[in-house]
């Protein structure tokens, strides 16, 4: 398997032996796409968790009135997929798009399985990314509800600290849900607020 930083992440991450995950991940496959070349699309079956050795994907929706909403970018080293086509196998309600030329390994529940009864600590710790993904989609929640615009702003810059270069603003409205329009000013009112300080 050529997928490097895949196992580099599981054996850094766990008391694990390389040789153990690289007899398991096999079979899984690496694939090239190139910018703009989707991996899911809209009423499509999601079949895979998508992991990011190099590049850029972003999952989005499509709402009646033909607009966006971004939903997560997945720079290096980040995992992205939609959870409820993948393990309730409906329909998915959203896009994965590679925004630059990316190179992916498509994980299958065949060797997430295959990981937990050879590596017991493993179901551990896909739990605990389950879960740290639940809490960041709950803060995310909060903050389109309740957050200003320049919060909701400062957190994907923590977030996300080299994506703003990478990507058009109108992604990044989208992922804030505010217009770009609203996205300039935040940035010229802290770029303001910095030139004081």
């Amino acid at each position: 398997m050529e997928s490097l930083k895949l196992i580099k992440y599981f054996t850094s991450n766990l008391d694990i032996d390389e040789n153990d995950v690289l007899s398991l991940a096999e079979n899984c496959m690496v694939k090239k796409v190139k910018k703009e070349e989707f991996l899911l699309r809209e009423n499509e079956h999601c079949k895979y968790t998508f992991f990011v050795e190099n590049g850029l994907l972003r999952q989005y929706s499509i709402d009646d009135k033909g607009k966006e909403h971004t939903i997560s970018f997945a720079p290096q080293n980040w995992f992205v997929t939609d959870r409820e086509s993948v393990y309730f196998d409906q329909p998915s309600a959203y896009y994965i798009q590679a925004l630059e030329n990316s190179k992916i390994a498509m994980i299958d529940e065949g060797f997430i399985h295959k990981l937990s009864e050879k590596i017991p600590s493993f179901t551990d710790f896909n739990n605990k990314l389950l879960h740290n993904h639940i809490r960041h989609l709950q803060n995310r929640i909060n903050m389109l509800l309740s957050a200003s615009a320049e919060e909701r702003y400062l957190q994907f810059v923590a977030m996300y600290p080299d994506i703003l270069l990478r990507v058009p603003q109108t992604m990044v409205a989208s992922y804030l849900g505010i217009t770009p329009e609203s996205l300039s000013r935040v940035r010229r009112k802290l770029t303001r607020k910095n030139l004081k300080n």
